[in-house]
C-alpha cells in the first residue's frame, strides 16, 4: 500500500506572463502537479481568451475556453507599464523560480522583463518563452499563431488524397504541443539548476514543434527526396458505414490486403497486388472498393469483422462520444468541479498519470485579480509608504 506524497513540484513558483493556448496550457500542467503559479493579467481586461466571447460581463470572462486552461493558478492584475507595477514583478521574480511568457520575440525584453534584466535580480531565475517562430531570423518579430504554424511548417500542405483541398487542422495542435515541449524545457531546467545553481533561458516555437512532430518525414525527404505522408497509405483510410465511419490502417502485417479482404467478405485480390508499390499503383481502385462495401452495412459489423483479423480500426466518433466514454472516465480524464460563475463544469484532467502524485484541484480558474491582495499580502509588495501597488 502506497502512501499519499507531496506533489513534485510543490515549493516551485511560477510568474505566469501568459495567454490563449500555448502558454497556459504548460503553465497549467505546472500547476496540476504542484507548482504555485502567479498569473500576471492586464488591469481590466487580462489574458485575452477571457474576451474569447467580445464580452465584459463576469460570466463571459471566466468563460469555458479560458477556465479550460487555467485551473490551479492564482490571478494577479498588475499594470507592468507603471513603474510601481514594474517594481511588483520585480519583488515577484525575487521570491520565483520561473518567469514564463508566449509574447512576440523582443515583448518581454522591452517590458524590461527579459531574461539578461531579470537574472541580474535572480541568478537562478528561469525564463521560458514559446514564440510564433523563434527568437532570431526573419520570422522572429511574425505573429505566430497556430494556423500559421500550420502552414509554414509543411503539415498543412499534406493531404490524405490530391483530391482532397488543403484545410487547416481543426484543434490547436501546434499550440498544445509547443506548450507541452515548453513544460520539458522548464523541468530540465529545474533539474539543471539542482545540479549546477543555475538559471537559464529556455525557449520553443509552434514553428520548431511542428518540425520536431515531422521528424520522420523530415529525415525521408532530406535523404531521398520522398514525400512521406502516413494519410495517404494505399490500404489506409476513413469509410462511410450505413450508420457511420470508420477508419482502418492497413498496416503493421504481413499481408494487410489479404486480411482487410478476408474482412470485407470479398475475393482475395492480394496476389494482384502484392507490395507496396503496386498497392499505391493501384490505390485509386483498392480505395473505390473498399468505400463501396463498408458502405453496405453497419460500423458495429465492419468493426467486429476487422477485429477478427486483427486489423487496426476504430469508428470515427464526436468529442462528446469520445467524453461519455468510460475509458475516459477509467483513465481519469475528466476533473468535475463546482466554478463559482460557471456552476457545475467538468474540464479535462492530467493525461500524466503517476501513481504516487496524483493532480490536484488546489485553485479553481481565478477571475480577474482575483487574488491580487492575497499576494500582495503574501509577498510583501508595498510601496515605501504602504500603499499598495497597481491594482
Amino acid at each position: 500500500m502506497t502512501t499519499e506524497q507531496n506533489l513534485p513540484l510543490e515549493g516551485v513558483r511560477i510568474l505566469d506572463f501568459t495567454q490563449v493556448m500555448l502558454g497556459p496550457c504548460a503553465t497549467q500542467m505546472l500547476g496540476d502537479f504542484g507548482a504555485d503559479v502567479i498569473k500576471v493579467e492586464r488591469p481590466g481586461s487580462g489574458d485575452l481568451s477571457r474576451n474569447f466571447f467580445g464580452e465584459s460581463s463576469e460570466i463571459a470572462m471566466n468563460n469555458a475556453v479560458f477556465s479550460s486552461l487555467n485551473r490551479n493558478k492564482r490571478s494577479i492584475a498588475i499594470d507592468t507599464k507603471s513603474e510601481s507595477g514594474k517594481k511588483m514583478v520585480y519583488d515577484l521574480v525575487l521570491q520565483s523560480d520561473v518567469v514564463v511568457d508566449n509574447f512576440r520575440a523582443g515583448v518581454m525584453d522591452r517590458l524590461g522583463f527579459g531574461y539578461e534584466a531579470l537574472s541580474k535580480i535572480n541568478p537562478r531565475i528561469i525564463c521560458a518563452s514559446g514564440t510564433g517562430f523563434g527568437e532570431k531570423g526573419p520570422y522572429a518579430h511574425k505573429g505566430g499563431q497556430d494556423v500559421l504554424a500550420q502552414a509554414m511548417s509543411g503539415v498543412m500542405e499534406k493531404t490524405s488524397d490530391p483530391s482532397i483541398p488543403r484545410s487547416i487542422y481543426p484543434t490547436t495542435l501546434c499550440d498544445y504541443t509547443a506548450g507541452m515541449h515548453l513544460v520539458q524545457g522548464i523541468l530540465a531546467s529545474l533539474l539543471h539548476r539542482e545540479k549546477t545553481g543555475q538559471g537559464q533561458k529556455v525557449g520553443v516555437s509552434l514553428y520548431d514543434s511542428m518540425i520536431a512532430m515531422q521528424m520522420q518525414e523530415a529525415a525521408q525527404w532530406s535523404k531521398h527526396r520522398e514525400v512521406l505522408n502516413w494519410a495517404a497509405m494505399p490500404l489506409t483510410g476513413v469509410f462511410d458505414t450505413t450508420d457511420g465511419s470508420l477508419v482502418v490502417v492497413g498496416a503493421f502485417k504481413v499481408n494487410p490486403l489479404q486480411d482487410i479482404c478476408n474482412a470485407l467478405e470479398i475475393e482475395d485480390i492480394s496476389p494482384l497486388y502484392p507490395d507496396l508499390a503496386s498497392q499505391r499503383e493501384n490505390k485509386p481502385y483498392l480505395q473505390e472498393l473498399f468505400h463501396k462495401t463498408f458502405a453496405t452495412n453497419t460500423t458495429e459489423y465492419w468493426l467486429q469483422r476487422l477485429e477478427a483479423q486483427d486489423l487496426l480500426c476504430a469508428p470515427v466518433r464526436s468529442l462528446g462520444d469520445a467524453l461519455a466514454d468510460p475509458q475516459t472516465a477509467i483513465n481519469e480524464m475528466l476533473m468535475e468541479m463546482d466554478h463559482p460563475t460557471l456552476g457545475e463544469v467538468t474540464f479535462v484532467g492530467s493525461p500524466v498519470h503517476m501513481s504516487n502524485a496524483r493532480p490536484k484541484l488546489r485553485h479553481t480558474p481565478p477571475k480577474l485579480g482575483e487574488h491580487t491582495d492575497e499576494i500582495i499580502d503574501e509577498f510583501g509588495l508595498f510601496s515605501q509608504s504602504d500603499e499598495k501597488l497597481a491594482i
